[in-house]
């Protein structure tokens, strides 16, 4: 099977935030996403002059928006376009008494009571999944960046997943589910992987190899779309680009800013390394699947496997690292601020830590632990 790459200039950008409406008195999600989406159609016509393009999508429950960029060129022009984006869905949702927040779960509400959209694509997904599907409740930050030639996408994404755990880490926001506190930094990034192929990618050295596993897939009924493989980190063979699928949903465009200069900063970096004829450093997959499992577990506490060897150092200075060795791409990128981001993200602290935070000083009542992901969505802090 032929699985052509588009044409995509190097290092460009695009962005997905995955949102959740809540009321905003209670905390508790709203299945408004076709009334919102409607009321921005309707007040703000220019951002659906694409139909196959909105910047404001709906996604698979009916609690959920998406927002997403056009094709950008640095951190900021898609940073400035999702803010673009809030803003309008801010001006639709004021009136209806509702409020957004992202994170990588809802601290309390329960995925059984949850509408899903009415779609052909979402309820194929939960008539094949049935209860691991209706368990999705769950939302992230995706970023796309661009590849000019398709020879580069599986180095690229193996090199990517050396850096998994630092971007699930730095993330890590769903510590709760269903009222409890799991005890992981990331309960996203577990349940996700339930849904048949999600979770970590297979390693393939050539684009080849990609296509004989995504016709093996397709001959044996796996899939029917290649939009269906769900990987952490993927190849958007339609678009050009790899795709970060990795981080939690995040309160504010700041920190997707510092997400974005990462991937888009790793990304390149890899780009020039393999032009000039290097070969990219990869681990054997159970270093990576065990990077996943610390880095869900203990967030910014995760002792991490740095290479094939079996070393390890704690995520945060081998992180602290790689953003000063990655400052002169950031320069050449316009994107040095974003990055220098990574470590106000890891100083501020995570998400999962501030929840965890928020919850102890309103003794345990996770409405405020909402009520704060919603004042930190509006105020951007």
């Amino acid at each position: 099977m032929s699985l052509p790459f588009a044409t995509s200039e190097q290092s460009t950008l695009g962005i997905e935030w995955e949102l959740a409406l809540v009321d905003r008195e209670s905390g508790e999600l709203v299945p408004a996403a076709h009334q919102v989406l409607a009321g921005i159609e309707a007040k703000f016509p220019e951002i659906h002059e694409d139909p196959a393009h909105p910047w404001v999508k709906k996604e698979l429950l009916l609690n959920t928006v998406e927002l997403v960029t056009g094709v950008c060129h640095t951190v900021s022009e898609a940073t400035g376009q999702l803010t673009e984006a809030m803003n309008a869905v801010r001006e639709v949702i004021d009136p209806m008494g509702l409020d957004v927040f992202s994170a990588g779960s809802h601290p309390f509400d329960v995925p059984a009571t949850q509408l899903v959209t009415n779609a052909e694509r979402y309820q194929k997904l939960i008539d094949r999944t049935q209860w691991w599907g209706r368990q999705m409740l769950i939302w992230g930050v995706h970023v796309h960046v661009g590849l000019d030639d398709v020879n580069k996408a599986m180095p690229v994404l193996n090199g990517l997943l050396n850096y998994f755990p630092h971007f699930q880490a730095i993330s890590a926001s769903s510590p709760f589910w269903e009222g409890e506190d799991t005890g992981y930094a990331s309960q996203r990034a577990l349940m996700f992987q339930q849904l048949p192929t999600a979770g970590l990618p297979f390693q393939f050295r050539t684009w080849e190899e990609y296509e004989a596993y995504v016709r093996d897939m397709m001959t044996t009924g796996v899939i029917d779309d290649v939009s269906e493989i769900r990987w952490d980190i993927r190849p958007a063979a339609n678009l050009g680009t790899i795709e970060m699928r990795v981080c939690d949903g995040v309160s504010t465009a700041r920190e997707i800013g510092a997400i974005a200069a990462l991937t888009q900063c790793l990304v390149q970096d890899f780009s020039d390394r393999l032009e000039a004829g290097e070969t990219l450093p990869t681990m054997p997959q159970w270093h990576v699947q065990e990077n996943k499992w610390r880095a869900a577990r203990y967030g910014l506490d995760a002792i991490i496997i740095t290479d094939a060897a079996g070393n390890e150092e704690l995520v945060t200075e081998h992180l602290a690292r790689e953003v000063e060795r990655l400052a002169p791409v950031a320069s050449r990128l316009g994107c040095a601020q974003e990055l220098q981001d990574i470590a106000w993200m890891m100083e501020f602290g995570a998400g999962y830590q501030r929840q965890h935070e928020v919850a102890a000083a309103a003794g345990g009542d996770l409405r405020a632990v909402v009520r704060y992901l919603v004042d930190q969505m509006r105020g951007g802090v």
